[in-house]
């Protein structure tokens, strides 16, 4: 049954190197293209993506290269500020987390002017960060440490929430600045006031096997989704702490859960790096089965386009494009 939904990727990119992250930015530019970072060992490239479906002088894609970062690891986790813009002064600025334990921030006029700043803080591996969405002033991250902290762009820790396993994910309510989710190893995903720092909901996978990957839709705030074990799972927030959706997607351990920003009901999930590929689902609610298969040598990393039905992974010294339908 599921053969005949596999699909090449619908564009690539070649890089000079293997990508380890990725990221569109969910925010606006202020051009036409769309901004995308990759990253590996060593490194982080910034560039622009323009694509057929939004120009129709561009045949495929049309990935512009603004700027390559050294970087002194390899880049584990990314994330995009919304300061980064292209109209006016072009200002680009994202965060990256790396083994030794550290957030860097990063920010460039892409001319002469380009800092780092690094933040200290976490005793163990950090797994993922997020920036405030509406002014970028803040930063939130999480970690095998037990923690999700949070930092402000001098690189001073704001406030510690102590979480009860390993934070795996940590997602910024879009409109509500003092809303933060964060997603714990052992199953558990809160919702924090960063007013009174309490968590004020809790969901609960119900289910064995440890948490992976979690993500708040921000297209439609009352759903959560995450993948556990081999399943990936759904909440309504309003209804139930216990999900209302549970379906096995990967045979190997389901690795990443990401919705769609274009469309409430479309989400995206990838298995755990095989030895020769990983496999990434794209899936819409109200589908039993996963709508599209592709597949990404050594894959890794997940993120949609902040307008298009179309995600990316990295892999390979490529970039790897899926277009789905809306």
């Amino acid at each position: 049954m599921q053969e005949d939904l596999t699909r090449s990727p619908s564009y690539t990119v070649t890089c000079e190197d293997y990508v380890h992250v990725v990221e569109f930015s969910p925010f606006s530019s202020g051009s036409h293209a769309s901004l995308l970072a990759y990253g590996g060992n060593q490194y982080v490239v910034v560039g622009t993506c323009l694509f057929q479906e939004e120009d129709v002088e561009v045949e495929g894609v049309q990935f512009n290269v603004l700027r390559a970062f050294h970087h002194d690891l390899r880049v584990d986790a990314l994330a995009w500020s919304p300061e980064s813009r292209l109209d006016r002064i072009p200002t680009i600025r994202f965060c990256t987390a790396a083994a030794d334990r550290k957030l860097r921030l990063l920010t460039s006029d892409l001319q002469d002017r380009h800092e780092v700043k690094v933040m200290e803080g976490h005793t163990s591996y950090i797994n993922h960060l997020v920036f405030e969405p509406t002014e970028g002033k803040q930063i939130a991250s999480v970690s095998d440490d037990h923690t999700c902290r949070l930092w402000d762009l001098d690189g001073n820790e704001t406030a510690v929430l102590r979480l009860r396993s390993p934070g795996l994910s940590v997602c910024w309510h879009s409109q509500e600045v003092f809303k933060l989710m964060v997603a714990e190893k052992k199953g558990t995903i809160r919702f924090y006031d960063l007013v009174t720092q309490q968590a004020i909901l809790s969901l609960d996978c119900g289910h064995s096997g440890p948490l992976m990957s979690a993500d708040w839709c921000l297209a439609n705030t009352i759903k959560v989704g995450a993948v556990v074990g081999n399943d990936w799972l759904i909440w309504d927030i309003t209804r139930s702490s216990y999900p209302q959706e549970k379906r096995p997607a990967h045979k190997d351990k389901a690795r990443l859960f990401r919705w769609s920003t274009a469309n409430e009901n479309l989400f995206a999930t990838t298995g755990c790096p095989g030895k020769i590929s990983s496999q990434v689902f794209i899936h819409h609610l109200g589908h039993p089965q996963p709508v599209m298969i592709g597949s990404s040598l050594v894959g890794s990393g997940l993120s949609w386009h902040r307008t298009l039905p179309l995600c990316v992974v990295g892999g390979d010294r490529k970039l790897c494009f899926w277009m789905t339908e809306m």
